[in-house]
């Protein structure tokens, strides 16, 4: 499994610039600062910014391509990302320089690691939260159609249904439910609330000892599956298949993994499947045309043989 750092590496590492600058952020309003950076990329943060240094995802152009973190504290700091066109920023509020002492600096220091040792408690606790209501919800979730498998023409696989939505069970390494992706009729995805997600993965098929799989999204996944014939592993987006990768390969290190990314026309989904294949020495393959997956290709009339 791929190792965290830990609570006080994390904020270590974070801070270790400091250590050469004299900076003091006599700023007026940070935050509005952060809103113009992410404007200047074309991105339109949610009207409301949360500040907890906790990752936040909104919607742009009516799908949850969007991701923030904010932090308003004594060095005011972030990124934004939009997954879809390949933008990920970092940002820091302007600031006059000052002279900080060395007690300046390792009481700061001191502070920002408590700070991050309070959020990762928090963030353990919201997690383990959702892993609870994930298994609730996915035992009183059935078996049956879904307006979604027709118009991807697959089959249902690992999903059920709960209320009018598909639902997908994702877990972490240990085999532990610990997520939910929710899919609606018309395609849109979500998941739970502060459900754990990176280096989570939903899984199609039995172990056969040979080739895994490894895709973005799970229709993608189900059509894979149904067309190749080994097990498939979901990554649930482009930035989740390189650590899904490593930690499969970890597992297995004697079985081929094939990552079958997205032909994005910005070029994300083919640079991050590339970057997943390469991890684990093993392959990758892209749909031949701009903004198809292999969903598009294999439920296309023509079909497709690799």
């Amino acid at each position: 499994m791929i190792a965290n750092m830990t609570t006080a590496q994390n904020a270590t590492s974070v801070l270790s610039s400091l250590d050469n600058l004299h900076l003091n952020y006599n700023h007026t309003n940070p935050e509005e600062q952060f809103r113009q950076a992410a404007f200047g990329y074309g991105i339109i943060l949610p009207d409301t910014i949360i500040d907890d240094g906790r990752l936040h995802r909104f919607k742009i152009d009516g799908k949850m391509n969007g991701a923030y973190t904010f932090h308003n504290n004594e060095c005011p700091a972030g990124f934004f990302q939009d997954h879809k066109q390949g933008i990920k920023e970092t940002w820091r509020a302007t600031a006059e320089r000052k002279e900080f002492s060395d007690t300046d600096k390792q009481a700061y220091k001191r502070r920002c690691i408590e700070k991050e040792q309070q959020r990762h408690k928090k963030e353990l606790s919201l997690q383990a939260t959702a892993a609870t209501k994930a298994a609730y919800i996915w035992s009183h979730a059935v078996s049956g159609d879904h307006p979604y498998l027709l118009k991807k023409t697959i089959k249902e696989h690992n999903s059920r249904v709960y209320r009018s939505a598909l639902v997908v069970p994702i877990y972490d390494r240990t085999k532990a439910l610990v997520n939910l992706q929710f899919i609606s009729p018309e395609g849109e995805k979500r998941f739970l609330k502060d459900g754990k997600k990176k280096g989570c993965f939903s899984v199609i098929g039995q172990s056969d000892d040979g080739q895994i799989g490894i895709v973005e999204g799970w229709g993608t996944g189900c059509s894979v599956h149904e067309n190749i014939g080994h097990q498939t592993v979901i990554g649930l987006d482009a930035g989740n298949l390189k650590a899904v990768a490593l930690i499969w390969h970890e597992m297995f290190p004697k079985r081929h993994i094939c990552v079958y990314g997205d032909n994005d026309v910005s070029g994300v989904g083919q640079a991050a499947a590339q970057a997943a294949a390469e991890a684990v020495s093993g392959t990758f393959t892209i749909p031949p045309i701009a903004g198809q997956d292999w969903n598009d290709v294999f439920s296309s009339d023509k079909g497709a043989s690799l």
